[in-house]
């Protein structure tokens, strides 16, 4: 049986997902971001019993199938830009609609109506939220950071970060306080 999560988007909320699951004595197949699979068939005190635990984590349970759609798109991004070693070598659009196995003009009607915002805008948060990331790490230099993100310029990005945070890359990295959005606040 396949359930689907809401704001799980890290390595934490699997850990989370699991231990509630052990703690109900479900045994599952696959735990993946927003979405899992378990062997049993869940009864409506599990499933109620799962919601609560899960609410207390700040994560949901989602039933609505537009929600789960929106929640996979959110999640192909997530692991894309956060948890990949390389970017896509493909067009995004592309890539989102081969991995969800939807026409892309049908997913980004769909984000756009729910969230209010397009996949395109998205995508560019997270990516900043990385460029900020890995700013901090002080492991890699804009230029490499610039390639890494997949941006055509190092102009580019900069441009791209000014808009989104107010500050250059370098006033960011020069900051005390440097602060990173929790993924599931993006």
């Amino acid at each position: 049986m396949k359930i689907y999560i809401k704001y799980m988007v890290s390595l934490r909320c699997k850990m989370v997902v699991k231990e509630e699951l052990k703690k109900l004595g479900l045994h599952f197949i696959v735990v993946d971001l927003g979405e899992i699979e378990i062997m049993e068939e869940l009864t409506d005190g599990q499933r109620e019993e799962l919601k609560a635990a899960l609410l207390n984590s700040g994560l949901e349970l989602m039933d609505d199938k537009r929600a789960v759609l929106i929640e996979k798109i959110k999640n192909v991004i997530v692991e894309m830009v956060h948890y990949s070693d390389e970017l896509p070598k493909i067009n995004y659009s592309d890539y989102i609609s081969q991995k969800l196995n939807y026409d892309y003009t049908y997913l980004s009607n769909l984000f756009s109506e729910v969230k209010g915002i397009t996949i395109q805008q998205f995508i560019i948060t997270h990516k900043i939220e990385k460029v900020k990331e890995l700013l901090l790490y002080d492991e890699l230099n804009l230029t490499e950071i610039s390639y890494r993100l997949q941006y055509s310029s190092v102009a580019h990005l900069s441009n791209q970060f000014k808009k989104i945070t107010g500050l250059s890359p370098s006033q960011f990295r020069q900051l005390k306080n440097k602060h990173l959005r929790p993924l599931e606040e993006i």
